[in-house]
């Protein structure tokens, strides 16, 4: 996967802290989201109550951990994060669930990924504020309540149909998040640099902003990697000019695709011929994982019309084929040989 994609840095985390809005008024982007959501937190602020559990979905990326931040602040709560692939058995949310005080919030990111018995135990904690938990084996055994005080869930999600439908049913609150515009990322881009320092142009922001695959994570990276370039290529301003070095030097293309991006759609029409193929057989075909293609390079390649899925499997478009300068035999497939 490409540097700027890559998440596993405790410098690159740090660095979209800094960069994190506070409040929904900061936060650009999601206008409807954002509207609901200022109704919803007022509504519960006036009733004295938590807000109902939330859930939000969508690519990685858009926000969803700085909306559970916000959401949290605005209700003058604290959060408490806990991540679903880390919850490997019952007492690993039995403890979060059972240290919040009233109107705290609890949030779990990649919360597809918990365990149905772990999902149990947060449908009495969700309806009823409390923890039902099976005590002794066999026989014997006996189902002890525990209460909680009122609470907050918020979930977050990249594949919201991986949940099972009774979790999915016990959230008042059910945001989608969607891929952002190249305005919305212009402006994220230019708030960025203003927060950290940095001078840019405004030719040199729009075109970070339109290669940033529709996602505001991507921009502050894509931000921080042409900083790097302007410190050594340039005098510390990003130019035009040094914006294009750095994106050239990342391979990231004048749509916003990679190295991997442009791998799977030459895959798609030079191997199958452009052909449907399986998600499964395209992993194995370009030696990426499938929840990788489908989380992170998918819903941008979709976005972008350069695939479409069918019932028999993902297809090139005719705009793949234009992007990649590929030319299109009589039969409608590839004349490129890989």
């Amino acid at each position: 996967m490409a540097d700027y994609l890559n998440a596993n840095y405790s410098e690159e985390d740090n660095f979209e802290n800094i960069l994190r809005p506070k409040t929904l008024d900061e936060y650009i982007g999601q206008t409807a989201i954002k509207e609901n959501l200022k109704i919803f937190i007022e509504a519960a602020r006036k009733r004295g109550q938590p807000i109902d559990h939330i859930l939000l979905y969508g690519p990685p990326g858009l926000g969803k951990t700085t909306l559970a931040t916000i959401i949290s602040n605005q209700m003058d709560s604290t959060m408490v994060t806990v991540a679903g692939p880390a919850i490997a058995k019952q007492l690993d949310i039995i403890g979060p669930l059972s240290g919040l005080q009233t109107g705290e919030t609890l949030f779990i990111d990649e919360i597809h990924r918990l365990h149905k018995s772990t999902e149990e135990i947060l449908y009495s904690a969700m309806e009823d504020f409390k923890l039902e938990v099976t005590v002794g084996i066999g026989a014997g055994a006996e189902i002890t309540k525990i209460p909680l005080s009122p609470f907050t869930l918020i979930g977050a999600t990249t594949r919201y149909g991986l949940m099972s439908a009774p979790l999915r049913d016990r959230f008042g609150i059910i945001l989608r998040l969607e891929m952002y515009s190249v305005e919305e990322l212009f402006q994220i881009i230019n708030r960025s640099a203003g927060i950290l320092g940095i001078k840019i142009s405004t030719d040199a922001a729009y075109e970070i902003a339109r290669r940033t695959r529709g996602t505001p994570r991507i921009a502050n990276r894509l931000l921080k990697r042409t900083v790097d370039f302007a410190e050594v290529k340039g005098n510390g301003e990003i130019t035009l000019d040094i914006a294009l070095m750095a994106l050239d030097a990342l391979k990231v293309d004048t749509m916003g695709l990679d190295d991997t991006d442009r791998k799977i759609l030459e895959v798609m029409i030079g191997r199958f011929g452009g052909k449907p193929v399986g998600l499964e057989t395209l992993a194995a075909a370009t030696n990426e994982d499938p929840v990788t293609i489908e989380d992170v390079y998918e819903p941008f390649l979709l976005q972008q019309c350069l695939i479409e899925k069918t019932p028999r499997g993902r297809v090139p478009t005719r705009a793949a084929y234009e992007h990649l300068g590929i030319p299109i035999n009589p039969e409608g497939f590839t004349q490129l040989e890989i």
